[in-house]
């Protein structure tokens, strides 16, 4: 009990630093689940398009232009370098071009090939389903109506039908996407709070008078190696609970179900994860004024490169290859996974227990290195 009563004493100094953690942890989670928007609902939009028409005299082509013309915004400009500048500014979403003989191919059967420029976004996209619905339409009907008038008014009839579309789906996106959020940013606070916290607290009891008292007292050297181990584990423990606790507060009933519960599980081995990781670096490091540093190469880079700041499909293919050497990789993505995971059993859940098993591969391979470095340090003293 000396010990842990003397770990706590050192650990009242370092409150401070893990107020601060969690005071951001609370801001930003509150901030970002604030201006997450989850909602299902959609509403069409008409995208504004350039249309160069080099087949003018043909009536599909005219046809084409008319149903082009009814779901959205034709943009006529002066010049060439005008539509170029329009198209990379995202002032249009796409540049159409008809070409030569497009009516008499269409008629004949020919494969007709319509050029459109896009600017790859969701109207530019909406407008290349929009072109390739007219086409299959369009090509469909030609070979059935001798009359163009017939078979103009059978192609818009059936463009014109519209499906009825629902979300069936029990999944409550909304809560799940604040978890994902919340625990995502919690990667910096826990790899933060334990690196630093127990890298402080393990520096000052290897400092020189409380080491060499530790060697002349009755104390076990054994037993004081588990009590240390024990209070820190206990520490972590603690820290973790108290994020949890603030996840139930931010993101609600949600936290008590079975992806709440998996969010929990994911996080806390996680933690431990950060508590093994915290133990290698102070056998590694001796000097106090270090550790900040450290704490923020490690927390906020690996914040940055694994997702937990900027969302994993907006980063780099090779920043998240690199990424898979980092434990907070395999955290993040199961968090990403399971906001996604609409029905849970044996096939879905594998991939989370297998990102779990790597997470929990990397806390052995920091204990064992851990291990390797102690027992240097030994023979040399």
């Amino acid at each position: 009990m000396t010990v842990f009563k003397t770990y706590c004493k050192v650990l009242t100094k370092c409150k401070w630093p893990i107020l601060l953690y969690t005071v951001i942890l609370i801001f930003f989670s509150a901030f970002n689940t604030q201006n997450n928007d989850t909602s299902t609902m959609f509403s069409a939009t008409r995208p504004k398009i350039h249309i160069i028409n080099l087949d003018e005299n043909s009536d599909v082509s005219k046809h084409f232009i008319t149903y082009l013309n009814d779901h959205s915004d034709i943009i006529d400009f002066d010049s060439e370098e005008a539509v170029s500048d329009a198209l990379f500014y995202h002032k249009i979403s796409c540049v159409i071009t008809i070409p030569k003989n497009f009516g008499e191919d269409f008629y004949q059967g020919k494969d007709v090939h319509i050029d459109i420029k896009s600017t790859k976004d969701y109207q530019g996209s909406l407008i290349e389903m929009m072109l390739e619905r007219y086409v299959k339409v369009a090509t469909a009907y030609v070979s059935i109506f001798d009359d163009h008038h017939d078979l103009f008014q059978a192609i818009d009839q059936t463009l014109a039908t519209e499906v009825e579309t629902s979300i069936a789906s029990s999944l409550d996106s909304d809560s799940l996407n604040k978890a994902a959020l919340y625990f995502n940013f919690s990667n910096y606070c826990l790899v933060a709070g334990c690196v630093f916290v127990i890298c402080m607290i393990l520096t000052s009891f290897k400092s020189d008078h409380i080491r060499k008292r530790t060697i002349i007292s009755s104390l076990n050297y054994k037993k004081y190696n588990r009590q240390l181990l024990l209070s820190n584990g206990v520490f972590t423990f603690v820290l973790w609970l108290f994020y949890i606790v603030l996840s139930i507060l931010l993101v609600g009933n949600a936290m008590f179900t079975l992806h709440g519960l998996l969010y929990m599980l994911n996080s806390f081995v996680f933690a431990f994860c950060s508590l093994c990781l915290a133990f290698l670096i102070a056998n590694l490091v001796k000097n106090k004024e270090a550790i900040n540093g450290i704490v923020n190469v490690l927390a906020l880079g690996s914040s940055f490169l694994c997702g937990a700041f900027v969302p994993m499909e907006m980063l780099p293919e090779g920043v998240l290859k690199a990424a898979h050497v980092l434990p907070s990789y395999w955290f993040i993505k199961n968090n990403e996974t399971l906001k996604t995971l609409e029905t849970l059993n044996t096939d879905t859940l594998q991939p989370i227990f297998i990102n779990m098993l790597v997470i929990f591969a990397f806390s052995c391979l920091f204990i064992i290195i851990s291990n390797i470095i102690a027992k240097k340090k030994r023979k040399i003293n």
